[in-house]
């Protein structure tokens, strides 16, 4: 058990580092403290209503604040209802922070979510392997299901508060 704890720890250590940066990252998501400003001008059909020009520009939510003769106003930037051409800003994670919070956020929809179910079973064999690291006589163990309880009665504690 020690063997398969320790090379399975070497493994998986990449993908650990990934999921605890990108976790925290997750936390501020509804900030735009880790996010940036990215500037797009793309020219799209014509004429299109609130929800059509949401899903042409690809913002989820869109709004449309005013409108202005063929200008449309809306939080992200301009439309012109007229040539179709939208000047706007989002704020999105640079790069690598994007890929790692989508692997973080995986769904069956994703081509990768078997990787996920992967991590959670390795995460889930960490759990029940550090239990066969000492022999339960020692005062090593004692001390660990000390803290393991502890652990439990925090998680309870976030859990339901």
């Amino acid at each position: 058990m020690r063997i398969w704890h320790r090379y399975l720890g070497f493994f998986l250590v990449g993908i650990m580092a990934m999921y605890a940066l990108s976790g925290i990252v997750l936390i501020f998501r509804s900030t735009d403290y880790f996010k940036r400003d990215y500037h797009y001008e793309e020219v799209v059909s014509t004429g299109l209503a609130e929800k059509e020009l949401g899903e042409a520009l690809k913002i989820r939510r869109l709004k449309v604040e005013k409108e202005e003769g063929d200008i449309v106003y809306f939080k992200e930037g301009t439309y012109n209802k007229t040539t179709g051409e939208a000047v706007f800003t989002l704020k999105k994670y640079p790069l690598i922070l994007d890929k790692m919070n989508r692997l973080h956020k995986a769904t069956t929809n994703s081509p990768l979510f078997w990787l996920n179910i992967f991590f959670g079973l390795a995460l889930f064999f960490f759990v029940v392997s550090s239990f066969w690291m000492f022999k339960p006589s020692t005062t090593i163990f004692r001390k660990g299901i000390y803290w393991t309880l502890a652990g439990i009665v925090l998680t309870l504690i976030m859990l339901f508060v």
